[in-house]
């Protein structure tokens, strides 16, 4: 069959996108096959889609590297695998799923074939159902892996099958929990208020406070009552019907004299108010945490112990890419010689780690709305250039290089104060 794949390319690694298996009789391996395949449906790392190999063993080089070997399948071996394969795809995986099949020669031996199943990606979520269990399943590095928890939320949220966090409404209040004074005092600090328009036109369904950002509000499906969106209540509403449904919405900041948490004297702070709220009040922290240092032995003698453009990028940035499904507050730990700033929730599949600690990742917004409407009060930089302006203000005043700390579930900034010595005035 003519196609356009390259076993050459295809063979150097297993990786996002190739997945190999030696055969494909047994059931097991036949069930592992079709969950690979819904993963590479589902394609959350945005790849567009992958390749399964049939009839390719991985094994070790003489220096330990992985390395493909084609083994290959007879003609018999290869239909029925064929087979078994697409009726998994057809009465297991939901939506169903019709891969491309290709027969490619096996340059090592050309009495077998290499079975490759091209699966594109799709708009739709995929599920597979293992006997009573359904499960969805994505591709993570090299490994294909149930979506549960935050994934399957990133999941979700990619196919649109259910809306990102921000922008999802919020059937549990409505255009009363809105905090009009301090809807107000936004539009007016942003430039976006007219004074010709009562601010009660605002909070609707159908009129947008800025472009790039949805209405605050959305009629419910049973009565066509308003109801406020995620991001209207967590930037706009009043505290009380804030903290009635996200009580673990808020920030703890702490101090300790020394460079690890064993300080018995540390001090420790709970931010509490809307989250444009908790943002004043902790960059109005900075100026005790950025104060002049004067260092006699440097061309620079002036000197931030902290340059306040990187507190302010790296505490906004905690803010704005936060994930506020997870029920645990913004933490920033201040110690004598660095600073923690620790914000819930996974870095983005589609963001490339190393690119992300170097300042070179493309942007990306978990709450889309949050970062324009903090990018309209200017407290954050313009898209994607947060990480860079936190890298290159830390070396403009002869900081150590910044940290970043990337978990399972968190991002943690880490900035280290001059390690030169220094002369308060």
């Amino acid at each position: 069959m003519a196609c356009n794949i390259d076993l050459k390319e295809l063979s150097l690694r297993e990786s996002e996108k190739v997945e190999w298996k030696k055969n494909g009789d047994d059931p097991d391996i036949v069930k592992s096959i079709a969950k690979t395949i819904c993963a590479f449906a589902n394609d959350i790392a945005n790849m567009g889609g992958g390749y399964v190999v049939c009839g390719a063993e991985e094994i070790k080089d003489e220096f330990g590297f992985p390395k493909l070997v084609l083994n290959g399948l007879s003609a018999d071996k290869l239909k029925e695998i064929e087979g078994k394969v697409l009726q998994y795809c057809r009465d297991y995986i939901s939506p169903s799923i019709a891969p491309i099949v290709d027969e490619i020669e096996n340059p090592n031996n050309l009495e077998t074939r290499v079975l490759v199943f091209t699966i594109h990606a799709d708009r739709k979520a995929h599920s597979f159902r293992d006997g009573e269990t359904t499960a969805y399943y994505v591709r993570i590095s090299r490994e294909t892996r149930e979506a549960r928890n935050g994934i399957f939320q990133q999941l979700m949220e990619n196919k649109q099958e259910i809306e990102p966090f921000d922008k999802r409404s919020n059937p549990n209040v409505n255009e009363k929990d809105i905090d009009t004074l301090y809807l107000r005092e936004y539009l007016i600090d942003a430039g976006i208020y007219k004074e010709d328009k009562p601010i009660e036109s605002y909070i609707s369904d159908t009129i947008r406070i800025a472009e790039l950002v949805p209405p605050l509000c959305a009629r419910k499906s049973l009565d066509g009552g308003l109801c406020l969106k995620n991001f209207a209540l967590l930037m706009f509403g009043r505290k009380e019907s804030m903290y009635l449904h996200f009580e673990y919405i808020f920030s703890v900041v702490s101090f300790y004299n020394g460079t690890d948490r064993s300080d018995p004297t540390g001090k420790r702070y709970e931010i509490l108010g809307t989250i444009l709220e908790q943002a004043r009040k902790l960059l109005s922290m900075i100026d005790t945490l950025t104060y002049i240092n004067f260092d006699k032995e440097s061309d620079k003698p002036n000197k931030e112990k902290y340059p306040r453009v990187a507190l302010q990028e790296a505490i906004i940035n905690a803010i704005v890419h936060r994930d506020y499904q997870l029920h645990e507050p913004i933490r920033i730990t201040v110690f004598s010689d660095r600073i923690e700033i620790y914000s819930p929730g996974a870095l983005h599949w589609s963001v490339n780690k190393e690119n992300f600690k170097a300042g070179k990742a493309g942007p990306f917004w978990r709450n889309q709305s949050f970062a324009y409407l903090f990018n309209k009060l200017e407290l954050t930089q313009s898209e994607g250039q947060g990480i860079s302006t936190i890298i290159r203000s830390m070396k403009a005043e002869r900081c150590p290089e910044p940290v970043f700390d990337i978990g399972l579930n968190s991002v943690t900034c880490i900035l280290y104060a001059s390690k030169k010595t220094v002369y308060e005035n």
